[in-house]
């Protein structure tokens, strides 16, 4: 697999560290101009590339989902609006952020092989049509090679991880997916990017219900978890405070729609254990973080199916960053911190339990007490 590197990786410390660039200029994007910048970028100077990657990802996703049914009647193979949207997200953030920072370590959830391929040609024209909606002029052998930016096997020290559609089937229901972008290093998150272009502002508005304008979180690690509307992401962002709720009976927890990805059965039993009465959120990808993130829910629970399976990094990476920097605690179901350092799966980790300080202890004891992840 194909990787560009950002040259020789070094740890990055707090917020505000010198983001090395072996003493290149490299280019600052924001949404109006691109600008030559000549000294090392810290933090906050790579935080806004990230967020105009994700809001243009964003415009790309919600256009393809506006042309589903175009698209299934144009389907052979594996033509889905989905796998466009997959395809075409990727391309448009991998090459907005190595414009940025002139090379690029990414590892992300797709790889333009199947793309290549004889006979795909009007899937290649589909996915470049959808990239050009945020890349204009974009010609399909330069989509193919920016979605190839994200062939990196997650050793590095330093390296983005993307998933440019999190909530598949939410995507193909019209429902609740997300954009989701972080950057790793040494094992650990610093810095996190998650669009939801159909999640309301709006607390009493149904999660089935889509948004127009569409939520986009961001954070850096010691600097708080922030949210500005996904498609005007300029705007001053609003911090995220997780719940203070500590009353047991009012937790409210997010639950996946899709019964293959979480064992639901088991967090009804925790809830039950627990005496929880609060009414549960139901929606689809990491948009569960956020919900947590905002005070929305005090918990989500993701229980492994099954013993062999291991999370994917870029499944929980922006979407925990997000919710810990809000106040929430993220860990596995046997309360170890989530380990990003072991390639491009949580491999040391079960499970995700993501609560309010109140309540991820209570989640933790339940969890115990039913015997239902025995070490």
């Amino acid at each position: 697999m194909r990787a560009r590197r950002y040259g020789n990786p070094t740890a990055l410390g707090k917020q505000g560290s010198e983001f090395n660039t072996v003493g290149a200029a490299r280019r600052h994007v924001n949404h109006r101009e691109r600008t030559v910048v000549t000294h090392s970028a810290t933090y906050q100077d790579i935080l806004p590339v990230a967020i105009a990657a994700v809001a243009a990802a964003c415009r790309v996703t919600r256009h393809v989902q506006s042309r589903q049914q175009h698209i299934e009647r144009h389907s052979k193979d594996d033509m889905s609006p989905v796998t466009v949207a997959d395809y075409a997200a990727q391309a448009v953030i991998a090459r907005q952020l190595a414009d940025a920072f002139g090379t690029l370590t990414m590892v992300g959830e797709e790889d333009a092989e199947t793309l290549r391929e004889a006979g795909r040609t009007a899937l290649r024209e589909e996915v470049a049509a959808a990239a050009r909606v945020a890349w204009p002029g974009a010609g399909i052998d330069d989509v193919l090679d920016a979605i190839d930016l994200g062939n990196h096997d997650a050793s590095g020290a330093r390296y983005w991880t993307l998933d440019p559609i999190d909530g598949t089937k939410g995507f193909l229901r019209g429902g609740q997916y997300a954009v989701s972008l972080a950057l790793i290093e040494q094992g650990k998150v610093v810095l996190g990017v998650l669009g939801c272009p159909n999640l309301s502002q709006d607390f009493n508005r149904s999660f089935d219900d889509p948004d127009t304008r569409g939520c986009l979180f961001h954070a850096v690690r010691g600097g708080g978890s922030w949210a500005v509307p996904a498609d005007r992401p300029n705007l001053s962002p609003r911090r995220l405070d997780a719940s203070r709720e500590e009353d047991i009976s009012a937790m409210r927890v997010c639950e996946s729609v899709e019964a293959a990805h979480s064992r639901i059965d088991d967090t009804g039993r925790i809830v039950d254990y627990l005496a929880a009465r609060g009414a549960p959120a139901r929606l689809d990808s990491q948009c569960k973080y956020a919900v947590v993130a905002r005070g929305q829910a005090e918990a989500y629970l993701r229980l492994p199916t099954r013993r062999d399976y291991v999370e994917k990094i870029w499944d929980h990476a922006a979407g925990m960053i997000i919710a810990e920097e809000a106040g929430a605690v993220v860990t596995d179901v046997l309360g170890k911190p989530l380990d990003f350092s072991k390639g491009a799966g949580l491999a040391a980790n079960r499970g995700v339990i993501c609560a309010t300080r109140a309540f991820h202890g209570r989640i933790r004891q339940a969890i115990s007490a039913l015997g239902l992840f025995p070490e």
